[in-house]
This record gives C-alpha cells, sequence and structure tokens, in this order.
C-alpha cells in the first residue's frame, strides 16, 4: 500500500472539521496534555506512563508528535475546540499492514460529552482515506464502551473481537473490538 503525501508536509498539516481544528502540538500544549493524563479514564484506557508526569507531557508534545509527523510514521494532532486543547487524536502506521492506518483518540475531561472524539476520529479516517488507504482501523477495549459509541458515530463497523491485543500496565493483556472504515463509508 502506498499512500499518497507528495503534496502534502506532515509537518505542518491541519486537518478542519466544522468545529474542530486538528494540528500539530505547540510547546505551550504541554500543561494541558499534563492535566488531561491525570485523569483516571485516560490512566485507566490508555497504556501511558504512571504516574504520568510533566516530563512525560513535554516529551509527547515536543518529540513523539513532531518525530511522528517528520519520519511520515503519522499525523498526531492536538484537538482545538473555540481555540481550546481539548483532546488529542491521531493516525499512525501508514503502511497499515493488513489493517490498514490506525486511529486513535483521548479527549481532556472537559472535552467531552460534545461529540468531539466521534468528529475527529471521522476527520482522520476521511483524512487517511482520501490519501489512498484501502481501508482504517481502530480497536477499543472490550470495556470501554464510550470508545465503541465513539467509533461507530465516526461511522466505523464493528468486525470482531481480538482476543489478548491490548497491552495492560500491570503486564497483563486484554480483548479489544476491531473497527474499520473503508473508501465510500
Amino acid at each position: 500500500m502506498t499512500l499518497d503525501f507528495d503534496a502534502v508536509d506532515l509537518t505542518i498539516e491541519v486537518v478542519r472539521t466544522e468545529r474542530l481544528v486538528l494540528r500539530p502540538y505547540h510547546p505551550d500544549d504541554v500543561d494541558p496534555v499534563f492535566l488531561a493524563c491525570q485523569d483516571p479514564d485516560i490512566l485507566r484506557w490508555l497504556f501511558v506512563p504512571f504516574p504520568y508526569t510533566r516530563d512525560d507531557a513535554v516529551e509527547f508534545v515536543t518529540q513523539t508528535t513532531v518525530s511522528a509527523r517528520a519520519e511520515k510514521r503519522g499525523l498526531l494532532t492536538a484537538v482545538e475546540a473555540d481555540g481550546e486543547f481539548v483532546g488529542s487524536a491521531g493516525v499512525q502506521n501508514f503502511t497499515g499492514g493488513l489493517l490498514g492506518p490506525g486511529i486513535g483518540y483521548w479527549l481532556a475531561p472537559w472535552g467531552r460529552g460534545r461529540g468531539y472524539a466521534a468528529e475527529a476520529a471521522r476527520a482522520l479516517a476521511d483524512w487517511v482515506l482520501g490519501h489512498g488507504a484501502p481501508r482504517v482501523h481502530l480497536f477499543a477495549d472490550v470495556d470501554n464502551a464510550a470508545s465503541q459509541a465513539v467509533a461507530r458515530r465516526a461511522g466505523f463497523t464493528d468486525e470482531g473481537v481480538v482476543r489478548s491485543c491490548l497491552p495492560y500496565r500491570d503486564g497483563s493483556r486484554g480483548d479489544a473490538v476491531l473497527f474499520s472504515r473503508l473508501p465510500g463509508e
């Protein structure tokens, strides 16, 4: 699979929706990322360092997201609504293997309940499908009903359960629901 990024500078690429700006991270996103990643739901569902420190936020904002874009491995974006940081969304692994590129998202507690995650996931899926991906996927923990609802609202189809594919902080593994979208969906 070859995606067409010839006319795209991923280091500055911005995806816009009716209400959101999905943009590169800025250094002033460090504090909101740090604050958001203190939330028990984020710590429960994401495989992030624990405890999540300000240094972790600095590394994520200034290194992880920047290198993914620069090396054309992914488009990791800060989700902004009305000029305020409300979360993170991204598409990674552009080569994607059999499943295609993967979508991920999380919202800060102050950004939840307004449909932002589904809007961001749909926009990123549309973006990568528009660049030639034959399909895009995402995983949601079988116990994370909110993330599964986001996937469905973003137009993804439930393909079934993938057993023991999610690493947990305690070293165990969990099951996930696999969702996908195809061009034209």
